[in-house]
């Protein structure tokens, strides 16, 4: 009986994923949410649109697993390219990031959407939004810190304050890459900012080429 239990609860947790993964790619194109029914979505998986509303009770508790999904993705991408990597190198990640984002313009509207939300306290996004922002400074600040102790940045830098700054950044220019209808030029925004930051941060007072 146990293991019946355990194969269903397995059985359970690949399905929620295959939603997930189902309806991020409908939602990663421009306007996917809204175009996109969960009829389309139960179809896709292959179950019924009630076994898809037993995982998710409605579309917008699916539209924030799917934000969560992003936000995690984004941090592990980031983590990972940077990992042993020089404070230039983290930066440079930053950037490479921002075009990961960019090739899924319907999950940057989604994220906006969301993240305005996120300021009702009583809402679900809340809590993640706020995990999210102190999960991302924390880890964001600690890459900072080895470029500090390695000596390429200056030592006197705030470490976490710099990481609230780039995400502020970045959160900043996907919300008027919204608004501009996607003609604002996101990923050059993000490198120039964090170009000029480059500059303020290392020792060299260069940008994010050494040579530059």
């Amino acid at each position: 009986m146990a293991r019946r239990a355990e194969g269903g609860y397995r059985v359970g947790i690949a399905r929620r994923e295959a939603i997930l993964e189902t309806a991020t790619r409908y939602f990663a194109v421009k306007g996917g949410y809204h175009d996109t029914s969960m009829a389309r979505i139960a179809a896709e998986v292959g179950i019924t649109e009630g076994g898809l509303l037993h995982h998710f009770p409605s579309k917008k508790h699916l539209l924030l697993a799917v934000v969560e999904r992003r936000i995690l993705a984004a941090g592990q991408w980031v983590g990972e390219a940077a990992a042993g990597a020089s404070g230039r190198d983290v930066l440079r990640s930053l950037v490479g990031a921002t075009e990961r984002q960019l090739a899924e313009p319907g999950l940057i509207e989604l994220f906006v959407i969301v993240s305005a939300e996120a300021a009702d306290t009583s809402s679900p996004a809340h809590g993640l939004f706020a995990e999210r922002y102190r999960n991302a400074v924390g880890e964001l600040a600690g890459l900072l810190q080895r470029a500090v102790d390695s000596g390429e940045f200056r030592a006197d830098l705030d470490c976490a304050a710099i990481a609230r700054d780039c995400i502020a950044v970045s959160d900043g220019l996907q919300l008027q890459w919204v608004l501009s209808g996607g003609t604002l030029d996101l990923v050059g925004g993000v490198r120039a900012h964090l170009d000029r930051l480059a500059r303020t941060v290392t020792t060299d007072g260069g940008g994010l080429s050494p040579s530059s």
